[in-house]
């Protein structure tokens, strides 16, 4: 059994992980100003730049910099000094300089790279309504200014989170008992394609590790499972998961020297017909007697070696450390010491390795736990209820931070009150 490289004792392996984000480099445009398409002052518009002047993107992490949040802003917001935000698009009302009609319960999302030099944000639609679900998609041009919006998967259902895979798709997961995923294509051109292979269950999140192209999947119920799509080595064509051969498995856990270590079992139907029905013993979760259970499983990103992904019932960041399945509770608001982070949620890093993760409910805040494990709120929404934060993700410069309030305004009205924003400021320096 190949062994963990992280240090034997709690404090040492809390700081080898801090240290093990750090890694990514982008090239960039430089710096940017608010302008383009309807860009009155706090009013609903694209969140938008100048071109750039061809520098390198900034690479140095600001965040842990960060002063306190200020009052509220025109757009509810409460920001650190020198950042700004604009509102993107608005549930059932059309994104400005396109055609599309935003979907309602913004969820999950990611940002793709063009080869235009721009990007595109995805968006799941969490909409509790059969073939009301699926995705949307926003397209910035170089300088951040969206320059269309259109739909890349329909007729689902419950279109909670997701996960970019390393080749540039978007996995879109279905929160029910039948739910799948679907593999769907950034820029709408492909149709979206079902994979069955990941299991059928509640599915909340994916990550990919670009390696070894394992499947690592977050389940979002109190006695959920975390589990594993292990691809035929032999099958995988140019660099992809191949979806349609391999092992699903879920995660047992013993103790291994004092480390908490994932042992993977199979599940031997990974699509039973009914899972939910009778005594529950053929649902995905229940198929291996000791399995592990994650009380509400949540966001999960792959960075560096490590999968990080958090459960909602005990407020967790987790890291699972795939070379050894040595498995670290990373953040835990009974133990931390400026415990502002609580209703985990969906979750990303940045590149130097800041865990940006957003907030379902208690005080709406997005929170980074920085590399050296402090926790620095960069936004906070005022004025709304019964709503959360979803899809955190930046552009590829890491000054833009693009986001929802899946309920807005609506006091849980799932259709027409949810509300994507861009905040804008020096989170790179």
């Amino acid at each position: 059994m190949k062994r963990s490289r992280l240090p034997s004792d709690p404090e040492s392996r809390r700081a080898f992980l801090w240290k093990s984000f750090t890694g990514l480099g982008l090239l960039a445009i430089g710096p940017s100003l608010f302008s383009g398409c309807n860009d009155d002052e706090g009013g609903d518009s694209s969140c938008t730049a100048k071109p750039g002047d061809g520098k390198p993107y900034p690479t140095t992490s600001n965040i842990a910099n960060l002063g306190p949040l200020q009052p509220p802003d025109e757009n509810g917001l409460m920001l650190p000094a020198g950042f700004k935000s604009k509102i993107l698009a608005r549930s059932g009302e059309v994104v400005a300089c396109t055609s599309y009609v935003w979907h309602g319960a913004p969820d999950g999302g990611a940002t793709f790279p063009t080869e235009d030099g721009g990007w595109i944000y995805v968006s799941n639609a969490e909409v509790p309504v059969p073939n009301q679900g699926g995705a949307g998609a926003l397209r910035f041009d170089a300088a951040g200014n969206v320059i269309d919006a259109y739909r890349i998967l329909k007729g689902t259902l419950i279109n909670c989170a997701g996960g970019p895979t390393p080749w540039g798709t978007w996995i879109s997961c279905e929160e029910h008992g039948q739910g799948h995923c679907w593999e769907c294509d950034p820029k709408g051109e492909v149709e979206a394609r079902e994979l069955p292979a990941l299991g059928t269950f509640q599915h909340e999140a994916v990550a990919i590790d670009p390696e070894t192209l394992y499947v690592y999947l977050t389940e979002d119920r109190p006695d959920g499972g975390f589990y594993r799509f292990r691809p035929d080595a032999s099958t995988i064509p140019g660099g992809r998961t191949d979806f349609s051969a391999g092992v699903l498995e879920i995660a047992t856990l013993t103790e291994v020297d004092g480390d908490t270590e994932i042992v993977w079992a199979e599940v031997r139907d990974p699509n039973p017909a009914d899972p939910e029905s009778g005594d529950k013993s053929t649902a995905t979760r229940n198929q291996v007697e000791d399995a592990a259970r994650f009380n509400g499983g949540e966001g999960i990103f792959f960075h560096d070696g490590i999968v990080y992904f958090t459960t909602k019932g005990d407020n967790r960041v987790w890291a699972l450390e795939v070379s050894s399945n040595i498995l670290t509770v990373l953040y835990d608001p009974e133990t931390h010491p400026n415990p502002i982070l609580r209703g985990v949620d969906n979750v990303t890093v940045s590149p130097a390795g800041d865990v940006i993760v957003a907030e379902d409910g208690d005080d709406l805040q997005i929170v980074a736990i920085t590399p050296s494990g402090d926790t620095i709120p960069l936004v906070q929404i005022t004025g709304q209820e019964g709503t959360e934060i979803t899809g955190p993700a930046f552009d590829p410069s890491h000054t833009r931070l693009y986001f929802s309030s899946q309920r807005g305004q609506g006091n849980g009205n799932f259709f027409n009150s949810g509300i994507t924003y861009c905040v804008e400021g020096p989170f790179f320096v």
